[in-house]
């Protein structure tokens, strides 16, 4: 046989055999080899599915692992997005996908090109548990794989799809639960990440678990799942907000039961049992659930979630990492639906906090004073839900041994601070990510200039030096003190500054308050403060 004939034959065998010859880097995994795109310094691989998609009878069923695969599967396109209501319009946030299904149980993936054994980022996009995507242009993990990351960002069931309880659905469960998809879509994510990436390069016990908003709540319930032990082992949790979340039977802090809420959202869609909610267009049923005014949460069903979050931590049992946590000061110029009306005036707004907060009024009008008003009630949302939050997590976290982070993000630019959102919900993101060129069409655009620069490579610096070692530090920028007993954070204004005692008594305030909720029984805690809270009534439990 000559050499030309050899040749001629084995092209002829990888075409009549359907082998394909890969143009992009390719990654060998255990679930199968896959090709994706090389950009730069770093490889991207798109779209790769961790689950089947959830359609008819797997519709509100725990996420099944998606099948092995033979040939070089293409990775250089998007999934689809998780199905979501149309945005709101005007919103700063607004950034629609081109694409949505219920076929959306992907990941996507940055790696260095160089090779190595490098931690990994997995990233859980935000959105109200409503909305979002793991490819949203601004979540782009390509400055954060240049820093020797491999980073994953992941889909997850939404809205109705993702939260929905109910008793035809508990029944129809081995374990008799229902809701909490998209939590179990996340844990199958980071068991996916746990199987396969070293095929990427990535060391699979050096994971940090990351999210802002929506995404940073799923970070605290997975830090309280027993599930999601051991799939992580650092926690990054920006503006995060540990309320109180619904039970799957029973009414609970004056909300009701998930199944209950399950209930009345059928027979607002029009679905007559589960065969027709099966049925019903995703589409058609997400907007109707929204309508309908269903808001998704995760729900206490004592496995995925034993118990309330303040409850996991306060007993020590969610998962013992280091944190990264932090708060925006402008969280709620950007979420004013959160605020309450106005009272009249200033004397109005003394005597409904002193009728409400009683005991606790002198304290709360020395943090939020009726002289200024309205950025006096901005504040208390915002601390309330996000700086309560964030410093819970910082004290729980060092009080289980692990040292914590605490950051307050206070930059402001023009494009912002002259439409009233300085440092508003979410403006570190593209400090974070390096991706200010790649924000929503609205978003108030972040200047190009040397200042905006420095503070975007200083935040990349501290995310991913604690990525890799649990420890957030950043070159020719200040060293980053653990929270410990000095109560340290950074101050992110400008340029990074330490500092201690962040708001001091806000955090005492706001625990005192959510104390009497948690004791009264029939009380939420969420962003019904200030003007709106309950009676916050004295009680022993509470001293």
């Amino acid at each position: 046989m000559t050499r030309a004939f050899a040749f001629g034959a084995a092209i002829a065998a990888l075409l009549t055999t359907g082998a394909a010859v890969a143009a992009g880097p390719v990654a060998t995994l255990p679930a199968g080899r896959v090709e994706g795109v090389r950009l730069g310094e770093t490889d991207v691989f798109r779209g790769i599915p961790f689950a089947k998609a959830p359609v008819g009878e797997l519709r509100w069923r725990a996420p099944v692992p998606a099948a092995e695969w033979s040939d070089i599967r293409k990775a250089t396109e998007f999934a689809d997005a998780c199905v979501q209501p149309a945005p709101r319009m005007g919103s700063i946030y607004a950034d629609p996908p081109r694409r949505m299904s219920e076929d959306c149980l992907a990941l996507n993936v940055w790696r260095p090109r160089r090779p190595g054994n490098h931690p990994v980022f997995v990233w859980v996009h935000g959105g109200s548990l409503i909305a979002g995507y793991g490819h949203e242009a601004m979540f782009d993990g390509g400055k954060l794989a240049e820093q020797g990351l491999v980073v994953v960002s992941i889909n997850y069931r939404l809205g109705v799809l993702g939260y929905l309880a109910h008793p035809a659905l508990s029944a129809e469960n081995e374990q008799r639960l229902s809701g909490n998809y998209g939590l179990m879509d996340q844990v199958a994510a980071l068991r996916w990440v746990q199987r396969n990436i070293a095929g990427f390069g990535g060391d699979p016990a050096n994971v940090t678990l990351a999210g802002e908003s929506a995404g940073a709540l799923s970070t605290l319930y997975l830090m309280a799942s027993p599930a999601a032990r051991g799939l992580f082992h650092k926690a990054i949790a920006q503006s995060a907000y540990m309320i109180s979340t619904p039970e799957l039977r029973a009414t609970a802090h004056g909300t009701p039961s998930a199944e209950a809420e399950g209930v009345r959202v059928a027979a607002a869609v029009g679905a007559g049992d589960l065969a027709a909610l099966r049925a019903m267009p995703a589409a058609t049923l997400v907007q109707k659930a929204a309508a309908s005014g269903y808001i998704p949460w995760g729900s206490v069903d004592g496995v995925w979630l034993r118990r309330q979050l303040v409850e996991t931590f306060d007993r020590g049992e969610q998962a013992k990492v280091p944190i990264l946590t932090g708060f925006n000061a402008g969280e709620i110029r950007s979420l004013r639906f959160l605020l309450p009306p106005a009272p009249a005036d200033a004397q109005a707004y003394v005597a409904t906090i002193g009728a409400r907060y009683g005991d606790l009024a002198a304290p709360f009008l020395k943090l939020y004073p009726a002289a200024t008003m309205a950025e006096s009630m901005l504040a208390t949302t915002r601390d309330a839900m996000y700086g309560w939050t964030s410093t819970r997590l910082a004290l729980r976290q060092t009080a289980a041994g692990q040292d914590a982070y605490l950051y307050y993000f206070d930059h402001g630019y023009p494009a912002a601070d002259d439409n009233g959102l300085h440092a508003f919900h979410a403006a570190e993101i593209p400090y974070v990510f390096g991706t200010a060129r790649d924000m929503p069409p609205a978003w108030p655009v972040v200047p190009d200039t040397p200042r905006e620069r420095a503070l975007s490579a200083a935040m990349i610096g501290y995310w991913t030096s604690f990525a890799k070692t649990g420890v957030p530090r950043a070159k020719d920028a200040p060293a980053w003190p653990a929270y410990g007993e000095g109560a340290r954070f950074m101050a992110f204004a400008g340029q990074p500054r330490p500092g201690a005692y962040l708001f001091p008594n806000m955090y005492a305030l706001h625990e005192a308050a959510t104390c009497r909720r948690r004791a009264a029984g029939d009380q939420p805690w969420n962003w019904n403060v200030g003007v709106a809270s309950p009676v916050l009534a004295r009680t022993e439990a509470c001293r």
